[in-house]
């Protein structure tokens, strides 16, 4: 078979494990192994190998390989990145230490913000200055930047983030220091913000170019040992990175812009997730993808994901909007918690049951991984409350250590509640499913969305085993288990498009539209989204899209519309006008007579055109017929609603009768994960190996 034709791979490194998904002439085959933290690499290298020998090819015999991963993401919210210094505009020195009038907790006197990326005296300013149409009102004080510089070559710095005031509008000043550092200090890794996130709000554009110029040579020195270990096993293939808005990039882009990669791995789960959504016609679907790690929920409407401009990493208050570090580069939007299988539970001062957002990660684990983990975790509720079978876990490859979890769970959770491991454990459960289930909540509600009326699909090595309580807690009727649904991410990164998106923030009213203004900046970012299409080496069929992002004028913030990609001129404004009253009205219920409407920025997307799956209708298979099928094994498994022991059914996913409902409770194996279907839903096997579930009777 030719090279070109036989495969393609996706690894997402995740907080616990690296997932690796090889399809071959369409058949899909995939690992799960332990992420290492020494060397990444080596993780994916090594289940590159295994799905290979498991699809009976060699490594070299890879053609493509497509990459995501969390290591940057990591990265900044473990503050272990570069030495990074921080140069900004006169006066402007403590702009990502005031952040803005936003309190992410009203009542909280006592309240303390998150501490800058940088610290105050690692942050340097210069003098010259430009007005919000670019225009120079005061020139770049050369003398100055080379103090700086001299200051830079003595704190020995690794990298540094230049951000000044009004460059998104004109970028020449930040392109002159960056040129004075290169040509003193060669070495030294620069960022500049008119390149990273070209948008008005200083501290949100700020505080992206720090972090990107914070993980950049981390990610940098990564990337280039990823490369090189490819090469090493004889994958001489393309290496493409999948970034935060769901397309591919890449490798030298990925290095300059690492930032963009904060969301790669969640982002090809709602991919994977928005492909399911298309083949079963739903149009209204919630995602769930639950890791070892964290907890990603993602609204998908029309099959499309949505989409925002800026994102939160590391939100250090309960998760609340607001606590986190704001990244402002476009991202699909999902609400992320800290709730994995790896997530550490623990009694609090209140003595309430406390779970994440801290992990054991994979090393050491959880406690029943037998890694020398001794705190308890979300997969050591699970065992404990026998959804997985410890002689089943990871197809059998890991053993999990019943006793080191019971142990574990009583000292830390039972002790303090006067509670035995198994109530410990259920209470751990609980407490994990309602905080995914209020940050669901929570996200529909902001997008002005009734999850009741959408279908979950769940994927991630977790999900699967907690989706149907969630469906319970969010009274969801309907949920999917697509095939592969343990390295849900790493599929979706091959069903992701070669794609770019551009951003830049213009300010303009309607009343004083541009047209001209507006084409020039349009043709500018055609050429940048071009040239990142062109480095991928792509050169097919392309779907071009654009949005202007507008309100009324005197408002805070903008929604996003969807505008024809045209020439505009003044004959534009009306439909403008039209298309965004449109939408206002869509989320908020009414117009605003009498106020004048401006367009704020401007996103261009470019992606290769790609075909949608074949469509296929479920088949919801008449009536539940219990014991149906090939039962595996028969064992009691602990139900959160009911809040007692069942005996339950143990199936392999093939073993479940095609198009025949199995009514719960029943608990569905495979290599990469568990499904555990409650008592009052049913489970059917659909012709391509998906399983839905369904509820029988609404009341339960």
């Amino acid at each position: 078979m030719a090279k070109s034709q036989v495969t393609r791979a996706g690894a997402d490194i995740g907080g616990t494990f690296t997932d690796i998904a090889l399809e071959v002439d369409g058949v899909l085959f995939s690992e799960k192994v332990l992420t290492d933290y020494e060397k990444p690499e080596r993780a994916i290298v090594t289940g590159l190998k295994q799905a290979a020998a498991q699809a009976g090819i060699a490594p070299s015999q890879i053609g493509t390989v497509i990459h995501g991963t969390t290591l940057a993401t990591n990265s900044l919210i473990e503050r272990r990145g570069a030495k990074t210094a921080f140069i900004t505009s006169e006066g402007f020195r403590d702009v990502i230490e005031m952040r803005n009038e936003g309190r992410f907790e009203q009542y909280d006197l006592a309240i303390q913000l998150p501490a800058p990326l940088i610290a105050r005296n690692h942050r340097f300013t210069v003098a010259g200055r430009l007005d919000a149409k670019g225009q120079e009102l005061q020139a770049l004080d050369e003398a100055q930047v080379q103090e700086v510089i001299a200051q830079l070559r003595q704190g020995e710095y690794d990298s540094v983030a230049v951000g000044l005031m009004h460059s998104y509008k004109n970028p020449v000043h930040e392109k002159r220091v960056r040129a004075l550092i290169a040509q003193a200090l060669p070495q030294l890794s620069v960022s500049i913000s008119s390149e990273v996130s070209p948008q008005i709000r200083e501290f949100e554009r700020f505080n992206t170019v720090c972090a990107n110029a914070y993980v950049k040579p981390l990610m940098s020195s990564y990337l280039q040992r990823l490369a090189q270990a490819l090469v090493e096993e004889g994958m001489h293939c393309p290496l493409y990175l999948i970034h935060s808005g769901g397309g591919l990039m890449s490798l030298a882009n990925a290095a300059e812009f690492p930032v963009r990669l904060l969301e790669s791995g969640p982002a090809g789960g709602a991919i994977y997730a928005s492909d399911f959504a298309a083949k079963y016609g739903q149009d209204k679907v919630v995602s769930f993808d639950m890791g070892g790690t964290t907890a990603k929920i993602c609204l998908i409407d029309q099959h499309v994901p949505k989409t925002a401009r800026v994102f939160e990493v590391a939100r250090s208050y309960r998760f609340k909007k607001g606590s986190g570090m704001p990244i402002s580069i476009p991202v699909i939007e999902m609400i992320e918690i800290g709730a994995g299988g790896g997530s550490i539970a623990h009694v609090d001062d209140m003595r309430q049951v406390r779970v994440g957002p801290e992990s054991a990660g994979s090393e050491p684990g959880p406690a029943s991984y037998g890694r020398g983990g001794a705190r308890p975790t979300v997969t050591d509720a699970d065992l404990l409350l026998h959804k997985l079978d410890p002689a089943r876990f990871a197809g059998g490859s890991m053993r999990l250590d019943m006793p080191a979890a019971e142990k574990a769970m009583a000292a830390h959770v039972g002790e303090a509640q006067g509670l035995d491991a198994v109530r410990a454990a259920y209470a751990v459960a609980e407490v994990v499913d309602e905080n995914m289930a209020n940050a669901a909540r929570m996200h529909a509600v902001e997008s002005g969305q009734d999850l009741e009326t959408y279908t979950m699909i769940a994927y991630g090595g977790a999900a699967p085993l907690h989706a149907v309580r969630l469906c319970e807690k969010l009274g969801i009727h309907r949920l999917l288990i697509p095939t592969g649904a343990g390295v849900g991410s790493a599929i979706g990164f091959l069903r992701a498009p070669f794609a770019y998106e551009s951003l830049r923030s213009s300010v303009m009213r309607m009343s004083q539209f541009d047209g001209e203004a507006v084409n020039q900046m349009l043709r500018e970012m055609e050429v940048e989204v071009s040239a990142f299409l062109h480095d991928t080496g792509y050169d097919g069929e392309t779907v071009k899209e654009l949005r202007a992002f507008m309100r009324y004028c005197g408002q805070g913030w903008e929604i996003p519309v969807s505008v024809p990609v045209q020439q505009f001129g003044p004959d534009s404004v009306p439909a403008l006008n039209e298309a965004f009253v449109q939408n206002y009205v869509a989320l908020f219920g009414h117009a605003i007579d009498g106020l004048d409407i401006e367009v704020v920025s401007w996103a261009l997307s470019l992606r290769s055109k790609t075909l949608p799956p074949a469509r296929a209708e479920l088949q919801q298979g008449g009536t539940p017929q219990k014991g149906a099928g090939t039962v595996l094994d028969r064992r009691e498994v602990f139900d959160g609603k009911l809040g007692q022991f069942y005996a339950c059914d143990i199936y392999e996913r093939l073993g479940l009768p095609r198009g025949q409902a199995v009514p719960g409770p029943v608990v569905i194996v495979e290599k990469e994960t568990s499904t555990y279907v409650s008592p009052g839903f049913k489970v059917v096997l659909q012709s391509d190996d998906c399983m839905l579930v369904e509820r029988i009777e609404s009341g339960v």
